[in-house]
């Protein structure tokens, strides 16, 4: 197949693309910088494509005779205020990329977005339900295939959430948490990436909305002490009632590049767990791992690298 990816150049992205040029298809990296995607440049298949998908032209001759679609773009904090951020990126985006591939011919579109999509207040998950319904619409209008994938959080040794975290750990002897018993599902992106791969290849995903978790459930309190332990660090956590959580998240709108908002504490009132309703990994055959199972292999020692790769070759994976 030839693919096109949106997005193809960032974290889960970067993993995907190699994945999906290893089973032999075609992928273009769509991005308005190229220079952000050279590490791939060097991947067999991989084509770069600078494109702003915001102009009709530039993105129709990058959509020209592709078969696949996938759009992997998001972002967990905007730059300003009031939602327009999220929906640029989430939303007017994803009407942009539906109408190029329907107006090229393209067979398939492929949605990341998130668990609770469409719920709750935060822009976060607002914008990500604007994107879904606009995806639906598309596949009502039968033009295009449609899959669309909802993880809970993504972690993975490049990953910018236990790397966070890790960094915090590191450098502080106390660490104060907003919504310390929201819970999550973290799901290794090695995992996301085989249920995108096993979707392109399957004719009943299409029209289907995947939620995907990995093995386990963690507080975000617990997931932090785990975290601190197995960097060897002795940090105080400290879980903050509401009232604290939702002030830090007003001071934090203002920290440069915004580690921490308003609107990440408003995502946070949800637990990002699955719903059971729409399973995706059993519906395409794949054993989640755990993060307690994968995540000592790069965060610990050489040992744990070691039985990691054993774990991999048990699972042929």
């Amino acid at each position: 197949m030839k693919i096109y990816i949106q997005g193809g150049s960032g974290f889960v992205g970067s993993h995907l693309t190699r994945r999906l040029a290893s089973d032999g298809h075609e992928v273009s990296i769509g991005t308005r910088y190229a220079k952000s995607a050279q590490h791939l440049s060097v991947v067999p298949g991989v084509r770069i494509v600078q494109c702003d998908p915001f102009d009709d032209g530039q993105l129709a001759r990058a959509l020209a005779g592709q078969d696949v679609v996938i759009n992997l773009v998001g972002i967990l904090n905007e730059r300003g205020f009031g939602g327009r951020g999220f929906q640029r990126a989430h939303v007017d985006l994803v009407a942009q990329l539906i109408k190029g591939a329907e107006a090229a011919g393209c067979r398939r579109f492929v949605q990341m977005s998130s668990l609770n999509a469409g719920q709750g207040d935060s822009y976060y998950l607002r914008s990500r339900g604007q994107a879904e319904s606009l995806v639906a619409e598309a596949a009502a209008r039968g033009r295009l295939e449609t899959t669309v994938f909802r993880p809970s959080t993504i972690f993975g040794p490049d990953d910018s959430f236990l790397n966070r975290f890790a960094d915090l750990l590191k450098i502080s002897p106390m660490l104060p948490l907003a919504r310390p018993g929201a819970r999550f599902q973290p799901v290794y992106v090695g995992d996301v990436v085989e249920a995108f791969a096993r979707s392109l290849s399957r004719a009943d995903a299409n029209g289907q909305t995947y939620e995907l978790g990995g093995a386990e459930q963690w507080a975000l309190k617990d997931l932090v002490v785990w975290l601190a332990g197995q960097l060897g660090k002795r940090r105080l956590i400290i879980g903050l009632p509401d009232v604290a959580g939702r002030l830090q998240g007003a001071v934090f709108n203002f920290v440069p590049g915004k580690p921490f908002s308003s609107d990440n504490f408003k995502s946070l009132l949800i637990d990002s767990v699955c719903s059971g309703d729409q399973p995706g990994f059993e519906a395409l055959d794949i054993e989640p791992w755990g993060m307690a199972d994968l995540a000592p292999t790069w965060l610990g020692d050489k040992t744990r690298q070691k039985r990691y790769q054993s774990y991999r070759r048990q699972a042929r994976r």
